[in-house]
């Protein structure tokens, strides 16, 4: 397939460090604010604490906060999707008789089902050891089905950090190939001890705010939160007028082929999955009105980030969201499409936040003040451990 019809999206929500709500996450990114700190959903006794981005329990409905069968992730995922379902103007109800798929992306979700089973049993506790129960909690895309015995074709992407981006990439697909009615989509992550000691171990966490593309930053911090979107068929969204938020105009993947966790220097990597976007959107890079970068705050990421958006993109501005929200994993393309899609909504793009010193090092630079646009179409991209990259391109519903 070497283009698209645009695929419909009917609704979002959106969890995370920024906000309980999408709305509530803009505001926070237009006023430029952040607070991260220590982790306080397990304990930490290192003396140098690099600060987190961590969703307040105050932002969970009560009806989701006070279950106690709901793993952290899931609650994410439940309020993101309930947000998203509503924003399209379902109910829950009226999905019955449709072919509802469910395709969620992670990149820990699914790994660390097993880490209270492992640190009762040293304490002579007796564990919780059901294997499918444990799958059914930790697993998005199955819990999601379950909760609302959804019997659609369901999948998880894992893909380290281009996840979700990865995830709306492939339920588009379903949508295109007349396999659904209708797909829940997005990503989501949670807050882990493993993964917290993981990336301190690769010694690519900054002790302070995360600095994208900054000539101070020293590395990422790390974020939880979720995103949702809800993808219609043309069919479908034509018998609801008025319910198209957004489009997917195209999405392209591509594996650098070099090293487990480095990005390929030259950005060839990138550049496919660019290519392969923009060649199921039938655009050209002309027509990008902004980028919304994967922006770590690494150095080797921002720099080949850079030079890549420099080289394909001269002129267009682009900024980094994860100074608001820290790094949220299997989330972050979920997250920032999102955004992006407001973003288009509202004609304005937020300031890199972080970004204060550029680095003269760095081929282009992310805007540092809140910026006015004219346009419609926006790119977002992933780039993850192993190589990967995703990028979507996103149209709001001014492009009809």
């Amino acid at each position: 397939m070497t283009s698209w019809s645009p695929v419909h999206i009917s609704g979002m929500g959106c969890i995370c460090h920024a906000g309980a709500t999408l709305g509530a996450c803009m505001q926070s990114l237009y006023q430029g604010s952040r607070q991260p700190g220590p982790p306080t959903v397990f304990q930490c006794s290192l003396k140098n604490v690099s600060p987190v981005f961590e969703v307040p329990n105050a932002f969970f409905p009560v009806e989701i906060r006070q279950r106690n069968d709901l793993s952290r992730l899931f609650k994410l995922v439940l309020t993101a999707a309930k947000e998203a379902i509503r924003q399209a103007g379902w109910t829950v109800q009226d999905l019955n008789g449709l072919r509802v798929g469910v395709c969620l992306g992670t990149n820990v979700g699914s790994a660390m089902n097993n880490e209270t089973f492992f640190q009762n049993r040293p304490e002579g506790c007796d564990p919780f050891i059901a294997p499918q129960e444990r799958f059914f909690q930790s697993n998005p895309t199955a819990a999601l089905a379950r909760e609302w015995h959804l019997s659609g074709p369901t999948l998880t992407a894992v893909t380290a950090c281009s996840a979700g981006t990865d995830a709306i990439g492939l339920a588009a697909g379903w949508i295109q190939e007349d396999i659904c009615d209708l797909v829940i989509t997005g990503g989501a992550d949670a807050m882990y001890e493993v993964t917290y000691h993981g990336f301190r171990s690769l010694m690519i966490m900054d002790n302070h705010p995360c600095r994208p593309f900054d000539h101070r930053r020293k590395g990422l911090n790390l974020g939880e939160g979720a995103a949702v979107m809800i993808l219609e068929s043309p069919e479908l969204i034509k018998s609801r007028r008025g319910r198209i938020q957004a489009l997917i105009l195209g999405y392209g993947a591509s594996a650098d082929a070099y090293h487990l966790t480095s990005p390929d220097p030259t950005g060839a990597g990138l550049e496919l999955a660019i290519d392969e976007a923009l060649k199921k959107s039938g655009l050209s890079s002309e027509a990008i009105t902004f980028i919304n970068a994967h922006g770590t705050g690494t150095h080797e990421n921002d720099r080949m980030e850079s030079q890549v958006l420099a080289n394909r993109f001269p002129g267009i501005p682009f900024f980094s969201t994860k100074g608001y929200t820290g790094h949220t994993l299997g989330a972050a393309g979920a997250v920032e499409a999102v955004f992006s899609i407001a973003c288009l909504e509202k004609q304005e793009i937020p300031a890199s936040l972080g970004f204060e010193e550029p680095d003269l090092t760095l081929s282009a630079q992310p805007v540092k003040e809140n910026t006015d646009l004219e346009g419609h179409i926006a790119l977002s991209e992933s780039l993850a451990f192993g190589g990967n990259n995703a990028v979507l391109i996103l149209g709001n519903g001014d492009i009809r």
